[in-house]
């Protein structure tokens, strides 16, 4: 019984590892007003959409994949496979898993299980790695489902934005929030708690909220040996790898893999901003 794995634009899984683990990817969308770009890096590439950013005068928006989007590739997957998880989303931050449930329900005789992974970018994103992973060895759907649940509870993040503005003006941050960091100079490290972004801990300045990150999974963190971490930045690649060599000094982890906050995150968090995601096994 082969098991397919579904993931969405969201989850900022690269593109070689989506080929590696078979991982297919339902794209979100992004409009800049009445300009809309599905997120697949074609119509609108990762540089581009920075480039944009950093100039437009409005905020970007974001709209989940369409319930076709996600029939297409249902109907792809299931020439060759018995049954799909999808692995997807935060359902408190978009609506990706009602169109993914809409176009199960165009095909009532397929096994098609949708799991809310209550986080966005690669927390959301080594869940479906590890199914896909998991998949890849043969294991069954119940053992691939049972391993998702175990994980949804281990993987963290801790997150910096260079500025909550986007954060604000997307309503992803109270204004009274992001305008009390602002008043105080703050540089405030997020999480996502209940799928949701949630704040971690205030730090005064953007080297010491670097830090503290590090000095944070510290204490989280138990054995090294099986950690598995993934550092995403939005348009700084350079203090991305920076960071990132920070990090494997400290803990020297099992894992270390570095990439890019996408264009669906990057809308509401803005360039400029560092996350780290980790878990152990």
């Amino acid at each position: 019984m082969s098991v397919a794995i579904v993931t969405d634009s969201s989850s900022d899984i690269s593109k070689d590892i989506c080929e590696k683990y078979n991982i297919a990817v339902a794209p979100l969308y992004v409009m800049f007003g009445n300009e809309t770009y599905r997120d697949d890096g074609k119509q609108l590439t990762l540089k581009a959409f920075y480039a944009k950013i950093r100039v437009s005068p409005m905020m970007p928006t974001t709209s989940q994949p369409t319930p076709g989007d996600f029939l297409e590739i249902y109907k792809e997957l299931l020439k060759t496979h018995d049954s799909i998880i999808n692995v997807l989303i935060s359902k408190k931050m978009s609506g990706t898993i009602t169109s993914a449930e809409l176009a199960a329900k165009e095909l009532p005789g397929a096994d098609i299980t949708t799991i809310d992974s209550e986080k966005v970018h690669m927390p959301c994103g080594f869940i479906a790695i590890k199914a896909a992973e998991l998949a890849s060895q043969g294991k069954s759907k119940e053992e691939i489902l049972k391993v998702i649940e175990e994980l949804k509870e281990k993987v963290s993040i801790l997150f910096i934005p260079s500025t909550l503005e986007y954060l604000k003006k997307g309503g992803r941050i109270g204004r009274a929030k992001a305008l009390l960091a602002s008043l105080l100079e703050l540089k405030p490290i997020l999480t996502l708690h209940d799928g949701e972004v949630s704040p971690y801990k205030n730090t005064r300045r953007w080297e010491q909220g670097k830090q503290e990150i590090i000095n944070l999974m510290e204490t989280m963190v138990k054995n090294p040996t099986s950690l598995h971490v993934f550092v995403g930045d939005s348009d700084m690649k350079s203090e991305g790898d920076e960071f990132a060599l920070k990090i494997k000094d400290k803990f020297n982890p099992k894992e270390l893999l570095r990439g890019d906050i996408g264009c669906i995150v990057g809308s509401h968090i803005g360039p400029g901003a560092l996350a780290a995601t980790f878990y152990e096994d």
